[in-house]
């Protein structure tokens, strides 16, 4: 990132407006002659400065081991495979629902150029049956959980298929990972999932708790076989969906530029970062579970949070894209507010109330939660009854099991986002909207 005193927003739209090109350094090497050079993207400039990794730690970590992803064709799990690889693993498994996003990303250099067995599969992760059986063949010993459904507005009108895919397909994974004798399982989560009020908030706590739940098991037998933990993301830059991509295209075509709402609010974090994270907590995760005496599973780290600095308003963001794009808002593209929808809300959190935090020696930038929920019994007894629910489509007893198992779920319509109207230009044009999510 520049530092502010660098009026990188000038400079940049300076720039523009000249024609000029510009580059940042990635690397100096040995000097000017050797420096690495890369097209300057926006996100540079939106950013506080990235959470720096501790690379030898992930070297250490998955040299010479087997890692599997789901979801690994998506913008996340994708970035996850080629840092696993990056870092040593010597055989990688891609778990995929979709043939085309299997495709990309067996094609992809990082995988087609890496000294280590590659495989990919074909499967949906609400399929069972056949999870387990990719799961046994391949005996990953790190398991990353991407595989999610994860748009807000479709999750609130497809309310059945949010619960069929985050919540029965993470069920899956876990018992197939457990089955298969991984050492660790990191599913992917949201801050959303924190007094969630939308269906990906529920879905996704719902999915945490079967997390904490399983992780509780195993650490009451000797050696500890598998860890099940979460890691919660804030706003991914340039994951399909993410507000930066959407907002580049709409300058691209000379406005409006949407935003839901003046007062909303985001954590950001890049791609990377969000990879690093994954490989970070898993990495602490697995040491934990090698340190701790049995039976104290609630003395460990049961969720991870990258340290995201100051949440930013989705409309400055939204501003600041449009001038350094060299124009000015409102004058030459027009900034526009269509209202929140359901199940969105103004303020993320990353941690809930009851949630005690945890201290990670020696890993910087990351933060980490105890876990609340340990209850198999009862989790099995909810997921029975949000199976019925779903074979009959009934919207309503769904959500009275998740009110019953998270209880924060029921305070969702106490304090209702209050929506800035919809301009008539947005009314009229019915303009797509980015997810910040």
């Amino acid at each position: 990132a520049l530092a502010p005193e660098a009026e990188p927003d000038d400079l940049i739209a300076r720039a523009r407006r000249l024609g000029l090109p510009l580059a940042r350094v990635v690397s100096l090497g040995e000097g000017m002659r050797d420096a690495e050079l890369a097209p300057l993207e926006i996100e540079d400039l939106l950013l506080r400065p990235t959470v720096a990794i501790d690379r030898p730690r992930l070297e250490r970590f998955l040299a010479g081991k087997r890692v599997l992803v789901t979801g690994g064709g998506g913008s996340i799990g994708s970035e996850i495979c080629a840092r696993a690889l990056a870092f040593g693993a010597s055989a990688l498994m891609v778990v995929e629902s979709s043939e085309p996003a299997l495709h990309g990303i067996l094609s992809q250099p990082a995988l087609l150029n890496a000294q280590a067995e590659i495989a990919g599969s074909l499967a949906d992760i609400r399929d069972r049956e056949r999870l387990h059986a990719v799961f046994t063949e391949f005996r990953p010993d790190y398991v990353f959980h991407a595989a999610a459904l994860k748009q807000v507005p479709y999750l609130e009108r497809d309310w059945s298929e949010g619960v069929k895919t985050n919540v029965f397909g993470s069920i899956n994974v876990a018992d197939a990972s457990v089955a298969a004798g991984a050492r660790a399982l990191v599913m992917i989560s949201t801050d959303k999932a924190i007094e969630p009020v939308s269906q990906l908030g529920v879905t996704k706590r719902f999915a945490e708790m079967v997390a904490q739940a399983r992780d509780a098991e195993q650490a009451a037998i000797p050696g500890h076989p598998t860890r099940l933990i979460a890691v919660r993301f804030g706003n991914v830059l340039g994951s399909v969906g993410s507000v930066v991509p959407v907002f580049k295209a709409q300058i691209a075509r000379g406005g409006p530029v949407t935003v839901t709402h003046p007062d909303m609010v985001r954590y950001f974090m890049t791609v990377r970062e969000a990879a690093d994270l994954v490989l970070t907590a898993a990495s602490h995760a697995d040491g934990e579970a090698r340190s701790l005496v049995p039976g104290a599973a609630d003395q460990r780290a049961a969720v991870y949070v990258l340290k995201m600095g100051q949440p930013v308003k989705i409309a400055e963001l939204a501003e600041r894209m449009i001038r350094l794009a060299g124009f000015e808002p409102g004058a030459e593209i027009e900034l526009v507010f269509s209202g929140a929808r359901p199940g969105e809300r103004l303020n993320e959190i990353l941690f809930a109330r009851e949630e005690p935090r945890v201290s990670l020696d020696g890993i910087d930038g990351v933060m980490a939660a105890k876990p609340v929920f340990a209850d198999r019994a009862r989790l099995d007894a909810w997921t029975a009854s949000l199976r019925e629910a779903v074979a009959r489509g009934d919207r309503a007893a769904a959500e009275a099991v998740f009110e019953a198992a998270i209880p924060h779920f029921r305070e969702r319509f106490d304090k209702p986002v209050e929506a800035a109207p919809a301009s008539p230009d947005q009314r009229a044009t019915g303009t797509v909207l980015a997810e910040p999510c």
